[in-house]
């Protein structure tokens, strides 16, 4: 990659690398598994709802995708199509299983964090600071039409979902260029910082409240049904009607609806995954 002259007077930076942009892929996925308590979801504390992974599993998978991230930021700074992306998808996914046993930890990640980092691949040809939501835009403009046109996996559980209740979920999310990271998770991040100063875990579980309560998660359609869809959403809204992480208890409080989670086997995996994304595209608005 050609590195373009410094200016003095444009704010101008040498672009990122496709290494570069895969590493901070990577990190937020970390980032995300190492919050807690997130309801239902596996962290550094405990399994929540899963009884098949832990955060050790989490890590080995994250660490299995950076090349593939890698090549997704290829991708896109070459301008390639949504059929390079899926292999490249496809591949990735492979390697994901191949070190968790069979485990699928990062399937959604790989979709929705992938075509960030090709959308970042692309963008980070130039020189000047990433404007806030170029990413989604990108995405939306670039592989909205191929997404929502794309192969539907019949037998997945999201896909299931998404035929019984008629919802959208990650295709069209991502299609739409991820207005609930836009209008929710990143919205939620920043104020949770200013709540909670110099506590990025705690921003972190506000953030992920917050998804929870907006996102059409199909995880939760696929564990809980309609019953369990709206207990999830009723309770993450209640968390943050009352202070969320404002509160002096807010640790107890959210580990209280964590509990209630598992106990239901609830788990908003689709909200996991927006958490990373959320995280990953925090990092580079601000880079």
């Amino acid at each position: 990659m050609i590195a373009h002259a410094r200016s003095p007077v444009r704010d101008a930076r040498i672009p990122l690398s496709p290494g570069d942009i895969a590493e901070r892929a990577v990190e937020s996925l970390r980032r995300e598994v190492e919050t807690y308590p997130k309801p239902g979801l596996v962290s550094h504390v405990d399994r929540g709802s899963h009884a098949d992974m832990d955060a050790g599993t989490f890590r080995a998978s994250a660490t299995a995708l950076l090349p593939y991230f890698a090549e997704l930021a290829d991708a896109g700074a070459a301008g390639a199509g949504m059929p390079t992306l899926r292999q490249i998808g496809i591949e990735a996914e492979t390697a994901m299983r191949e070190v968790t046993g069979g485990v699928n930890t990062h399937r959604g990640a790989i979709f929705g964090l992938g075509l960030l980092t090709a959308a970042a691949g692309a963008l980070a040809q130039t020189a000047c600071r990433l404007p806030p939501g170029a990413l989604g835009r990108h995405v939306s403009e670039r592989y909205g039409d191929a997404i929502l046109a794309g192969p539907v996996l019949l037998h997945a559980p999201g896909a299931a979902a998404r035929r019984r209740y008629g919802i959208g979920g990650a295709p069209a999310e991502a299609a739409a260029g991820f207005p609930t990271l836009y209008a929710i998770g990143l919205p939620a991040l920043r104020r949770a910082r200013h709540l909670r100063l110099g506590d990025e875990e705690a921003a972190r579980v506000e953030t992920c409240f917050a998804l929870i309560a907006h996102l059409e998660d199909t995880n939760l359609l696929h564990r809980g049904g309609e019953a369990g869809y709206a207990f999830a959403r009723a309770s993450a809204t209640a968390f943050l009607a009352g202070g969320g992480v404002a509160r002096d208890d807010w640790r107890a409080q959210a580990e209280a609806v964590h509990r209630a989670f598992v106990a239901r086997n609830l788990s908003p995996g689709g909200s996991a995954d927006l958490l990373a994304m959320t995280l990953f595209v925090d990092g580079l608005e601000a880079a």
